[in-house]
This record gives structure tokens, sequence and C-alpha cells, in this order.
């Protein structure tokens, strides 16, 4: 039985492909068009999960939706009327898309696809439920679903055992701990729904000393984490920016420029919203345990993204294990809506878990020669044990090296297939990647890659963390990798298993045996503003334009050093597309 999942039209659409319950592939939109967070009708990651699948839109069973547009549709207008004339801009802006193209879901993917077979719509926490529990290894869990706003819903908790889903109490729109998040992200000068983990990083750079104004003034905070959000000091309930002259007023000055100096007060303010989450977020978990009595707990959701708050609940919670999947955020509702479809509707059983996020593209390296050989790149062949041992040798050289290998991953993190990889042991490393690499900002830090077996040696964790979406403090005897220990003494913690990914394991195993040190700074393979590389020519133009040393895709090798400059004014594509 193949079911199509979909996600689209608000942020980082997604299509994924679930065969008799296991995940074929899933990919990002903005992969495949090289638009950041591309919320359009996913029709290349759709178009590349049915090629991966082998079959044609004519083979799939059922097409699912991730949410109910004509629910959410109305609780717009209701907000809309309930704020008139105030939200008549935002009204004025919004109606045209909805009524050209966000309430035809179902023609659009019959037209697209050509597909005549049944389409299913599942509810948006509904869909975060279903990502989080239906492929987790649990047989049965509590589960907390918490994001911007869904249709009307923006936080969900409940159970899930074997193929069901009961969602026992919700959070409705207005009161949003991830608008709430948002809205200091925009306060602060960065992106909304783009940029909530830079607060995340600005945050130990502070002090939390507004985390009373927020409880005081801004949030009306209850024992078992709901709460209430003072709307006058918010505009993004009809307006079109996030907060309101009250906000600035309340923290003393107007919203952040986003190419503005980032000053102590800014700092101090990342540090309060981010301590306001992880109060919030252990209060939920404390009283779902409370309620179900479960061990484990599932976590969906775009703030189950935030890391820092997700290693607070496994250290300080209740749970015994935590469950997140690496497309925690919209994207993942496509695999969510599908996994219902097949196990909550169909009742088929839950037999496939979770098991990596390597589930999108990969190319051959006949491919990838082809590519190398029409654009007249010079490039070394090599054996992959030859390959690891030179590959591990520079980064031991300090040479900054982009790593492209196998399945692109799903989700917003670069896990050893797409990454940008060097020393974490050289504290110059850091600025030298944010600076000319990434060409971002300094306060940025970077996650390191860990051999799973040796994670406890260096950081205070006992368990995996193969999606890095647990924070973690580095022990102090192993304050010897500066580079991806943050300013708190924290790092965003990814474990590395031989059995999820064979050769990125055997690479850091190869630079363990050559320097005593088994782990390694891993970063995107991307710059600032662009989605992580997806193609081969992606990689080598991301290559040319940065200060990278190397680029190592599949067995080839390439030096910086021997190629032509970039003829940035060639259309590329045209000349060697890869789909």
């Amino acid at each position: 039985m193949n079911i199509l999942g979909i996600s689209c039209d608000y942020h980082d659409a997604a299509a994924c492909l679930l065969r008799d319950g296991r995940i074929v592939a899933a990919a990002q939109e903005e992969r495949f068009t090289r638009k950041k967070h591309d919320q359009e009708f996913p029709a290349h990651a759709i178009r590349y999960c049915l090629k991966a699948g082998g079959i044609a839109a004519k083979d799939l069973d059922y097409v699912g939706f991730y949410d109910k547009p004509l629910v959410k549709f109305e609780r717009m207008l209701s907000t809309y009327v309930a704020t008139f004339p105030r939200s008549f801009a935002s009204f004025h802006k919004a109606m045209p898309v909805w009524l050209r193209q966000k309430l035809w879901v179902k023609d659009r993917i019959r037209r697209e696809l050509d597909y005549q077979g049944d389409i299913l719509f599942g509810e948006h926490h509904q869909s975060h439920a279903a990502s989080a529990f239906l492929v987790s290894p649990f047989r049965e869990a509590a589960i907390l679903t918490v994001d911007g706003v869904g249709e009307w819903s923006t936080a969900t908790y409940g159970v899930g055992r074997d193929t069901k889903l009961e969602l026992l109490g919700e959070l409705r729109f207005p009161h949003s701990l991830g608008l709430l998040y948002s809205a200091f992200t925009y306060y602060l000068g960065f992106k909304v729904n783009s940029a909530e983990y830079k607060v995340m990083g600005l945050a130990p750079y502070g002090d939390p000393k507004y985390t009373d104004a927020i409880l005081r003034d801004i949030v009306d905070l209850k024992d078992d984490g709901s709460f209430k959000m003072n709307m006058k000091y918010f505009n993004y309930a009809h307006g079109l920016t996030m907060t309101n002259g009250a906000f600035g007023k309340l923290f003393g000055g107007p919203p952040r420029d986003p190419e503005g100096p980032l000053d102590q007060r800014h700092k101090d303010i990342a540090a309060s919203v981010q301590k306001v989450t992880e109060i919030i977020m252990l209060r939920m978990t404390d009283h779902l345990h409370r309620t179900t009595g479960m061990k484990n707990l599932c976590l969906a959701g775009g703030v189950a993204l935030n890391c820092v708050a997700n290693g607070r609940i496994l250290r300080e919670g209740p749970f015994e294990d935590l469950f997140i999947q690496p497309a925690a955020g919209d994207a993942g509702g496509a695999v969510g809506v599908a996994a219902w479809i097949y196990h909550t509707l169909l009742e088929r059983p839950r037999t496939n878990p979770w098991e990596h996020a390597y589930l999108g593209p990969e190319y051959s390296n006949e491919e990838i020669r082809q590519y190398l050989d029409r654009q007249g790149v010079a490039y070394e062949e090599l054996p992959t044990p030859e390959l690891l041992r030179r590959t591990a040798q520079m980064i031991d050289g300090q040479n900054v090296i982009g790593w492209f290998q196998g399945r692109m991953e799903f989700g917003p993190r670069a896990l050893g297939n797409r990454s940008i990889i060097a020393d974490a042991r050289n504290p110059k490393n850091k600025d030298i990647v944010n600076l000319k690499i990434k060409f971002r900002e300094s306060f940025r830090p970077f996650a390191p890659t860990v051999l799973l077996d040796r994670v406890s040696d260096y950081f205070e964790l006992d368990r995996p963390s193969p999606y890095m979406l647990l924070v973690a403090q580095v022990r102090p005897e192993r304050r010897v990798i500066p580079s991806v220990t943050h300013i708190d003494g924290s790092a965003r913690i990814q474990t590395i298993g031989r059995a999820e990914n064979p050769l990125y394991y055997d690479l850091i195993s190869e630079f363990d045996r050559q320097t005593g040190c088994p782990v390694i700074i891993n970063t995107s393979f991307n710059v600032r503003g662009e989605p992580i590389v997806c193609t081969p020519h992606d990689a080598y133009l991301c290559f040319m334009r940065t200060h990278m040393d190397h680029l190592v895709m599949g067995n080839f090798l390439l030096d910086k050093r021997a190629m032509k400059p970039l003829q940035e004014d060639v259309d590329w594509r045209t000349q060697f597309e890869l789909d």
C-alpha cells in the first residue's frame, strides 16, 4: 500500500511516501527550488518521492494532507471580524492567496498529480502527534505537540497506544508558545518561522533578567503549563507585524533592525524568552506525566526543535525516555498524515519504527563523475578506505571540508550526508566556519558529531541523540573541543552509530584513530539564507563560493587550489540538470 503525505502553504512544504508502513522517501520542497523554507505546493518533492518508490501517481492508494484548510480559514475570518477594523490590512493581504489557492488543496492535488483516488485531510496537530508517536519505537507513550498554530490548536497533549491516538487537551489561538517565541524572534530582528534557532543560540550570552516581566505582564502561566497571553502587546492576530509599540515600551525600545548591532539588552531578552519557554515546557510535561502515567514521551511541532528545552525535559522531567523525529516541524506533518491514514484509520500494525533521517535523493559515483567531467572540474577518485584516511588527515590538518554522500537528510539538520566538517579541537574553527564559510553571525554555535559509543566520555548524556535535538553539557575534563562548546559549556549533540550511517561513522572512527578524538564539527552544507545542498551541482557551487578547502562527493576529492574560477554568469542548470 502506497500513501503520499503532503504538507505546504505555511512554511517548510514537504512530501513523504509511506509503503506498507515504512518511510520510502521524504524531502522538503526547499531543497529542490533553492528557496529557504519554501511553502509552495511540493511538486518537486512529490516527484522525487514517487521516483524513489518506483511508482506513478496512479499507483497511490491514498494521498493525505496534513491539515484542514477550511477550518484554518474559519479561524482567520473569525479573528479578522473580531478585530476589525485593525485587521483590514492583514485581511486584504491574506484573502487573495486563500481565495485563489489555499482553499483548493484537493483540486491542486488532482491537477498537479493527475490523480483521481482518495484524498484525506488530517488535523494539523493530529498530524504532528502521528508524526511523533506512530513512527516511534514505543508501543504506548504520552504525546505533546507545541507550535505556532494549526487550525485553532497551538498545543495539544494526549496518549498513543499501539495504532491509536487520543488527544486529551489543547491550547487555542491566539495563546501560543510558538507565536510567543516568534514574536521575540521578530523583535530581536530575526526572520519569523526561519530564525528562531538564532534566538536559542543567542540566549546563553545573556542574563534572563526579563523573565519576571514576561511572566508578569505578557504570559499568565498556570501550574499545568497552560497559559493566556496579554494580547495588548501583540499584533499577530490582526496585523502585519508580530509585536507593537506597547511591547517595545516594555522591553526598552523598538524592534532591532535586522542588520543592526546586537547589544547586551538583546542578549538578555533572548535569554529571558528561552527561559520562559523552558519553564512552560517543563510544566506541560509534568502535567502530562501526572495525567497519563506514561513512562515515555513523544514530542512534535516547531517548538520540539528547541533542543535546549528538550535537554532539560530529558534531564529534569518525569519521563524515562523521549522520542523526537528529525523533521518535528511542519515538514514532518507529511509523514504524520501518511502514518495516521495507514495505522490509525486503516488499523494496520506498526512494524517499521523510524530508523534514520537519510530519506532524500542520492547520487551515484557515476552521476557525480558525469557532472564533474562535464564541468571540467579537477578531481581525484579514491577507494573508500583511502578516501576516509585522507579526509581524516585533512581535518586534522585544519582544513574545512564539504562532505556530500548518500541520501540527503530529511529535516532541518545536516547529519553527515550534506555536511561541512572540521576539527572541533581548534578554537579558531568556530569563527572560520561562521564568517568565511557560512557567512553568518559569529555567536552561532556549531554542533559536534560524536561516535555513539563515546558520547558519555565527552558529554553529560547517556543515550543516543541522532538528530541534534538534545543539548547537554560538555564534561569539564573534556573541554578540548572548544569549537563545539557553547559559551555556557553546552553542546547540541549528534551521536552517530554505524548502523545508521556506516560511512560517516567510519570517517569519525578514522579521525579518532589518527588523533584520539572521536568528535568533529558538523554543520549544514549551505550558506546563510540558502537551504542545505541537494545535488552535486548545489554542493559544487557552495564549495566554490566559500572558503572551504576541499569537497568530497562520493569517492571524489576536490581541492580548492586546483579549481578554475567559478563562472557565475553560466546557467549551470540548463547544462546539467539532476532530478
